[in-house]
């Protein structure tokens, strides 16, 4: 399989805007690291050769798996403001309204990707979800298995999201 990164942003009648394209250009930039033609590395490594890039375009980036380095992402508001409930995610930007997923091997097997999809849709103050996929594990074409689930999802009459747009990004 020829090396490269991959993405699709949906809705498909949706251009992409600015600030997603310079994500699709970090993972460009780190092609040679991160690869799943070539490498089989785990989402926080694909995750932690991205963090320069992606604290540059200025988003919070998990710097690590213990709590006080978890990016929260608040979901609901109890008594006097307080989060009551919150999600992790990846990386984050408040001012763009967006919030990044890397996932590797258990991006389809789990579905994690759906995971991470559902709990973009509830997170408050996001308008844009990406989630960063292998385009190979193991023998499996992940992002478009992907792409074909999100296809679906955007075509059916019976399910919208609040979401103004998810990029994938297969790499």
């Amino acid at each position: 399989m020829k090396k490269g990164i991959e993405w699709q942003l949906f809705p498909k009648n949706l251009s992409c805007p600015s600030h997603l394209q310079k994500i699709v250009d970090a993972f460009v930039k780190q092609l040679d690291s991160i690869d799943s033609t070539s490498n089989q590395l785990d989402s926080n490594t694909v995750l932690g050769c991205l963090t320069n890039d992606l604290a540059s375009l200025g988003y919070e980036v998990e710097m690590s798996k213990k709590d006080e380095d978890k990016i929260k992402v608040p979901v609901l508001y109890g008594k006097n403001g307080k989060i009551e409930k919150s999600f992790d995610a990846d990386a984050y930007s408040q001012e763009l309204k967006t919030v990044i997923e890397v996932e590797a091997g258990r991006a389809v097997t789990n579905y994690q990707f759906l995971k991470d999809l559902f709990e973009a849709c509830v997170m408050t103050d996001v308008e844009y979800c990406v989630i960063a996929v292998r385009r190979i594990y193991r023998t499996s074409d992940d992002f478009n298995k992907v792409i074909t689930f999100m296809d679906t999802l955007y075509s059916s009459t019976k399910f919208s999201l609040s979401l103004k747009g998810v990029l994938i990004i297969g790499y």
